[in-house]
């Protein structure tokens, strides 16, 4: 009898030992901590994660209230009249990109949200020029999407979060120039 329990026990153990091999950390033993003693390494602290910063506005993107756009960098600065960047965002360009230049701000529309070129229900549409017949300008989708265009498509919407939409809504009145650079 006392065989059979040895035996017994030794394969609950071996049981047991697997179980906890295979068990997720949630529900494992936990594990020691390090002594309040020991002296803390490099390798004890969490690894901070390095914030990009945006692009430093483009120096040859004129003087004066404007509303600056990077092409290649995807980014737009509002700039105030003494030449400081108030706010600077990243948009997701247009399918049809307008040549570097300087622009001026048409008519915003006005009124509820409207679909746009992409069939995307857009607000806070801030026009500035046309290129192959399409209007070009900045604008949010309602749903705060930021969807890459269909290239397909003849699409002038340089979109934006709804928030980077208020506020160029807001900057951008009539006559205000659009700086667009490569």
């Amino acid at each position: 009898m006392a065989g059979l329990t040895a035996a017994a026990l030794a394969v609950v153990g071996f049981l047991a030992y697997q179980a906890s091999a295979n068990a997720p950390d949630s529900v494992a033993a936990p594990k020691p901590k390090v002594s309040g003693s020991a002296p803390a390494t490099s390798h004890d602290k969490p690894k901070e994660k390095k914030k990009k910063l945006p692009p430093a506005l483009p120096a040859d993107s004129g003087t004066g209230k404007r509303v600056v756009y990077a092409l290649e960098d995807r980014q737009v600065w509002l700039v105030d009249e003494a030449g400081k960047a108030v706010r600077t965002f990243a948009v997701m360009p247009s399918a049809l990109s307008p040549k570097p230049g300087t622009y001026q701000v048409g008519t915003p529309r006005q009124g509820p949200p409207t679909k746009g070129s992409d069939g995307v229900l857009i607000e806070h549409v801030v026009r500035f020029t046309m290129v192959e017949g399409v209007s070009v300008g900045f604008s949010a989708a309602v749903d705060g999407s930021m969807e890459s265009p269909d290239p397909s498509l003849k699409t002038g919407g340089v979109r934006m979060s709804r928030a980077d939409g208020d506020a160029v809504w807001e900057f951008a009145t009539v006559r205000t120039k659009v700086v667009v650079v490569p």
